[in-house]
């Protein structure tokens, strides 16, 4: 790995091991990590990372459109109705557009600045969850969001992939934690909920 100066501000995003989900007997979903390490001061965690499924990247972009206005922002790899883990070409080249999404978005100074972007990197919260919180609707703020997610940024040994089909259903509600419940001074302030996706 290639050492940089303390002095050069960098963000360095990837996209890596695609996990199936199965949502119930007919429909599953594929999640990808995403990585960020960075030493810039717009990010409240140097290192992080989140599982986040192709619908909350179409919802992310979406987001970032819409606060963008005028602003043409990059393209997302096109959504398959056909897209498997059981080919790799199909995973890599998703991944990939993933990741190069990614990167253009965060050398974009304008978008640095939306709270949407830096919970969907650097927290578990659902879009929703996402949402409510930048709206001020939560009982925690967006720094606390970040500050008490539970994942790491642990690399996964098993970059396996799984044989079976990735239908991506339209529902997009997210990682399916929630923190609402529980009390700012709670040490476990990410609780399972049964509501959205697995």
């Amino acid at each position: 790995m290639e050492r940089i100066p303390n002095h050069t501000e960098f963000i360095s995003i990837s996209v890596r091991d695609p996990k199936l989900h199965k949502d119930d007997h007919w429909r599953t979903h594929i999640d990808y990590e995403i990585c960020l390490q960075t030493n810039s001061m717009c990010f409240r965690k140097k290192a992080s990372c989140a599982r986040r499924r192709y619908t909350e990247f179409v919802w992310l972009r979406q987001c970032l459109e819409r606060n963008a206005l005028v602003m043409e922002l990059p393209k997302l790899p096109p959504w398959n109705p056909f897209f498997s883990l059981k080919n790799q070409a199909q995973v890599a080249q998703r991944m990939k557009g993933l990741e190069e999404f990614l990167e253009n978005v965060l050398q974009t100074p304008i978008l640095l600045s939306d709270s949407r972007l830096h919970l969907f990197l650097q927290s578990d919260l659902s879009t929703a969850r996402i949402e409510r919180c930048v709206l001020g609707r939560t009982r925690y703020t967006v720094a606390e969001a970040i500050q008490r997610s539970s994942r790491g940024c642990i690399s996964s040994p098993e970059d396996k992939l799984s044989s079976d089909s990735d239908c991506e259903s339209s529902a997009s509600s997210g990682l399916g934690l929630s923190i609402d419940t529980a009390t700012r001074d709670s040490p476990l302030p990410f609780l399972h909920s049964s509501e959205g996706e697995p």
